[in-house]
């Protein structure tokens, strides 16, 4: 909740965890809740810009879960590191605490997730290989059957054999790429084995997440919809 969203003062100490609403509202009519100072009245709204003391404790509700989806742009790192100058926290500038589900290379753009929830960041990047991935990958030459052929197969990078993956053509320097992976830098790999370089990549798909008209180094809250099929994902 920020603190131009308000609520009924009993809902907002109820979603401390202190008590029910009902209890909350027993509370309100004994006199020992107040709101900046005031006696509280029941029914009266506040948000989290206010002060709420109840017996003279400060009431805090708990945080909600935050799933946003951005579009990075170019030169914009995946770290919450603050030392880094590029990072995307302050990029964002969110006003809650929120990290990015995975990482995008700082030379690559498109849809990232950030997320305040960790149990869901941890469960999606231990069972990363079970989720699609999309990307749109520009190359510095026209490639051939015989390169969609080879990378849909799997090409050697860091030591093992890439999973069978699935390329559609673009044009003719620029395909889309669906992977279950997510190894360091692995499309640049791939194609550089092939003999290729790629001059632009961008995430366009997370797993049902899509980056669609999102204007870059902008982001959105995801809709229940998503949110929903992403815990599903995640279970």
């Amino acid at each position: 909740m920020s603190g131009s969203e308000t609520s009924r003062i009993n809902k907002y100490i109820a979603s401390s965890g202190l008590c029910s609403r009902r209890e909350a509202d027993r509370l309100i009519e004994e006199g020992r809740v107040t709101v900046n100072g005031t006696v509280a009245e029941s029914g009266m709204q506040v948000s989290d810009a206010d002060t709420v003391l109840v017996d003279g404790k400060n009431i805090i509700p708990e945080s909600k879960e935050i799933y946003i989806a951005f579009n990075k742009p170019l030169g914009i790192t995946c770290t919450t590191d603050s030392r880094d100058p590029s990072n995307i926290i302050d990029y964002i500038n969110y006003p809650e605490r929120i990290f990015p589900i995975g990482r995008l290379d700082k030379n690559s753009s498109g849809l990232i997730l950030l997320t305040n929830d960790g149990s869901i960041v941890n469960t999606l990047l231990r069972a990363e290989n079970n989720h699609e991935k999309e990307y749109q990958v520009t190359l510095d030459r026209p490639y051939d059957d015989k390169f969609i052929k080879e990378m849909e197969s799997g090409v050697p990078v860091l030591g093992q054999i890439t999973l069978p993956c699935k390329i559609t053509r673009v044009s003719a320097r620029v395909f889309k790429i669906v992977l279950h992976q997510g190894l360091n830098r692995q499309i640049r790999r791939m194609c550089e084995f092939e003999g290729y370089k790629v001059v632009k990549l961008r995430r366009i798909r997370f797993m049902n997440i899509q980056l669609s008209t999102l204007a870059t180094g902008q982001w959105r809250y995801l809709t229940g919809k998503e949110i929903k099929e992403l815990k599903s994902a995640a279970s």
